[in-house]
């Protein structure tokens, strides 16, 4: 009898582990179809091939202040890679002590983003590239002013030699953007637990993490935050379900509507990327969620129309953090100096 109860205890105990096992394995397997881990090495651009002088050209125009009218800000000003490539405030502030109308989204995994921008008017990273030096309230200059204080700079005549050596005069504003654009998609942050896990460690993450990973796909948040970037990959209204209010959608900014025209763009904005977004408060297009779980609260109500329950939240939030991946180690690069006949900064 005793062994016969102890064979049943022991089919049973088997019946448990492989009910357990086969849980976690359709999980991984939700979690396959809808996300990717992000590769080791960055994608390469279309018809803007990588190469060590480019790379080290666009990190150098990526950290240079006279690109600004004021040689003051740089493209690290609002996407510090210390900070998770964003800049820890509401809105940025650029040219003249002016504040942005939007939050500076994370330049990390940017390159995996069907769009840049928070309303996606710039097709890809080397359009992208050259918005903000001609933006008035950002760095204030514009194409033709920025190439002249390059070409003030001998150093920077050089530099664009190696990076382009198979072309006249190589140091124009195209070139200018594709090297920056080659640099910012090598910022990519492989690694994370959550690529681990997608990988096939089954361990590389914790039960909290796999419950909060369930509710996430569950409860419907990967419909619009899936792909490699956990988002990037669409666009959406925000409000979908029930408006957040004035301080998250200010009712002045329309969103996509600038770019399209379109009533139907109204409030409507790209889906953000998820990854390492515990690095990247305050939250939405807004800059006004600065507490992780009350972002997720309201993206609960405005997108899907339910009410997340506190104990939800957190463990959605403890998955969350399961996205920050390994940072990008660059060292701060030392520039061409200025020499007499470089342009000089406005005041």
């Amino acid at each position: 009898m005793a062994i016969k109860w102890n064979f049943r205890y022991a089919a049973l105990g088997c019946c448990l582990l492989t009910s357990m096992a086969m849980g976690q394995d359709n999980l991984r397997d939700d979690a396959k179809s809808l996300f990717d881990p992000i590769p080791k090495d960055p994608p390469v651009l279309d018809g803007n091939p990588a190469t060590s002088a480019k790379v080290e050209l666009g990190k150098m125009l990526f950290f240079e202040p006279r690109l600004s009218e004021s040689h003051n800000i740089s493209c690290n000003t609002c996407h510090q890679i210390g900070l998770g490539g964003a800049d820890g405030r509401t809105t940025s502030i650029g040219h003249n002590w002016q504040h942005g109308g939007r939050n500076a989204p994370t330049v990390l995994n940017s390159v995996f983003n069907i769009a840049q921008f928070w309303d996606g008017r710039a097709a890809d990273l080397t359009e992208q590239a050259g918005g903000p030096i001609s933006g008035p309230i950002e760095m204030g200059s514009t194409p033709e002013h920025a190439v002249e204080q390059l070409k003030g700079i001998p150093g920077y005549v050089e530099a664009f030699r190696k990076a382009f050596p198979d072309e006249i005069d190589p140091l124009d504003f195209v070139n200018l953007k594709k090297a920056i654009a080659v640099f910012e998609a090598t910022l990519t942050t492989p690694d994370g637990p959550f690529d681990m896990y997608l990988k096939g460690d089954e361990k590389a993450l914790t039960m909290q993490e796999k419950k909060g990973l369930r509710l996430f796909i569950d409860k419907g948040c990967s419909s619009c935050h899936n792909g490699i970037n956990v988002g990037g990959g669409m666009y959406a209204a925000f409000g979908a379900v029930e408006k957040p209010g004035r301080d998250f959608l200010p009712p002045d900014d329309e969103g996509r509507k600038r770019v399209t025209g379109r009533m139907d763009d109204q409030y409507v904005f790209k889906v953000p990327s998820l990854r390492n977004v515990e690095l990247t408060a305050p939250y939405f297009h807004s800059g006004r969620a600065w507490d992780l779980d009350e972002a997720v609260a309201v993206m609960g109500t405005a997108q899907l129309g339910i009410r997340l329950a506190p104990e939800e939240v957190s463990s959605i939030v403890t998955f969350l953090r399961t996205l920050t991946g390994d940072q990008p180690q660059v060292t701060y690069p030392t520039l061409p100096p200025s020499v007499a006949t470089t342009p000089r900064p406005t005041p």
